[in-house]
This record gives structure tokens, sequence and C-alpha cells, in this order.
């Protein structure tokens, strides 16, 4: 739970937050409002982490540990997967895929209206086409930068003014081990989430001044997905990660605990990757 200074304005007080449109606009964040200012003399509200990819598998895992940390969560997915852990988590859920523009500003819409605030982003896509690096069409090429690259940069375009506006926050896209050694068997993914590290670090250098934090986090092979035992050998634990292990590492990079961490594209691979 966190508390907002607030500041007088005649003989009422209003918040200190930019988003005073809004705030008028809304009887009930008004109603809460002074209801809380009767109580504690300011604004008493959790902070709030929008998880794209959030219905499953690692997306679920970072929305559970986000949700031990007192954040309140606003999911999206392309089932009713999110709808699912909302009902257990609490938060907002909307449904909805990564690559469709229109779905990412609903989700930031309701996320507004309900909160008011984004502290935290975590952006986890799907899989983009695979095949044999000649033989994939220049359509799924297209596909692919469509939801690796451009839900990134789209979801960017929207935060970031809410964040400059809160004095910081933090973004995380989980991306993959291939985006630091490149592999035939995922060529798209490898391409297109290497853009993302560019991106991620163009990003930190141009927002960092704002306080406002943007970190890639490369996972190896995880058992949120039904892979062969040779995908676990190639680890130097002779296993998979575990969605909990991938979303205890988002969750730092999410918090104030990587308050000094910006633009880096860190591996939690289990030493799949040789490269140092």
């Amino acid at each position: 739970m966190q508390f907002y200074p607030i500041r007088s304005f005649g003989f009422i007080d209003i918040p200190t937050h930019s988003l005073w449109r809004l705030f008028m606009s809304n009887r009930l964040l008004q109603r809460d409002y002074f209801r809380n200012i009767l109580k504690y003399g300011a604004i008493m509200t959790n902070k709030v982490c929008v998880i794209i990819g959030g219905g499953s598998g690692m997306g679920a895992a970072v929305a559970r540990e986000m949700d031990k940390r007192n954040y309140d969560l606003a999911l999206m997915s392309p089932s009713e997967n999110c709808e699912i852990l909302k009902n257990e988590l609490g938060g907002i859920a909307v449904r909805g895929k990564a690559e469709n523009a229109t779905d990412l500003q609903e989700l930031f819409n309701t996320t507004m209206n309900k909160y008011g605030r984004i502290d935290s982003l975590l952006i986890h896509v799907g899989g983009p086409p695979k095949g044999d690096l000649l033989e994939i069409s220049d359509e799924e090429w297209i596909t692919a930068n469509e939801m690796v690259l451009l839900p990134v940069i789209r979801m960017s375009k929207l935060v970031t003014p809410i964040m400059q506006a809160q004095g910081g926050g933090s973004i995380v896209n989980i991306t993959t081990f291939s985006a630091f050694e490149p592999s035939l068997t995922f060529p798209t993914s490898s391409v297109y989430r290497v853009g993302v590290s560019s991106f991620t670090k163009l990003y930190s250098d141009r927002y960092g001044a704002d306080n406002i934090r943007m970190n890639c986090l490369l996972p190896g092979f995880t058992d949120s997905l039904d892979l062969p035992q040779r995908f676990a050998d190639m680890s130097v634990f002779k296993r998979l990660a575990s969605a909990q292990e991938q979303a205890k590492a988002a969750a730092f990079l999410l918090t104030d605990d990587s308050s000094y961490i910006t633009g880096q594209s860190i591996r939690n691979d289990g030493g799949v990757t040789r490269s140092m």
C-alpha cells in the first residue's frame, strides 16, 4: 500500500497526479478520494502492473508474483485464461492479442479507467511463425514483427506519458535466449527479439532521466511448454526452468528492487547460452 501526498487548492485538496481530467470525470474515483482524505489525509492506492500474456505460463506466474507484492493487476490474453486468473487474484482482465493495436488500446483504457495509473508493464507474447530460414514467407515475417516488436513499441507509446507524470515506472519484455545466440529452430523469433533488445536500450537511454526503466528478460526452456528432454538437457542443470523461477526474475525487474538496472537483456536460461 502506498500513500500519495495532496496539495491544497483553495478550500479543497486535489491530487498532484497529472491525470486531473480523468479524476474530474469519474465520480466513483472522486468519492473514494475524498473518503481517503477524511481518513488519512492522502490518497491510498496500490501500485498497478499490466501484464500482456497474463493468462497462463510465465505470464500467469508473474501475475501471482506481483500479487504477492500487493500490486493491482490488469491482465490480457487471447483466451478466457486471463479472466479465470482475474477471478483468482482480483484486478481486471481484457481478452485480446498483443499484435492487435485496438486490443492494446482497450487494455490501456480499461486499466486507466479502473486504477488511474500504471507502474509496471510486462510484455510476454507467444511464439511467432517458424520454419526453414528461406522457406518462411514474407507474410510470416510480417506477422512475426507484429507479434514480437510492434507490441513493445505500441505499449511504450501508451504508458510512457503516464509513467512520466507519476515520476517513474518499469517495463519488462520477456523474449528468449535466442535473442542473444540466434537459433535456426526459431528464426523469426531470433531476429525480431533482437530488435526488442535494441529498442529496449534506445528507450532506456531516452527515458532514463524520467526514472522509467526498460529491460528484457531472456528465458531458456521453461516447463510452461511441453518440451522433450533434449531441450532440458541443453541446460547445465539438465532440467527445464519452472515458470515460477522466471516469474521471480521478472518481478525483480518490474519492481524497485532493481531500481538501478535499465537497458539490459538479462539471460535466465540455466546456462544454455555459451557466450560471455
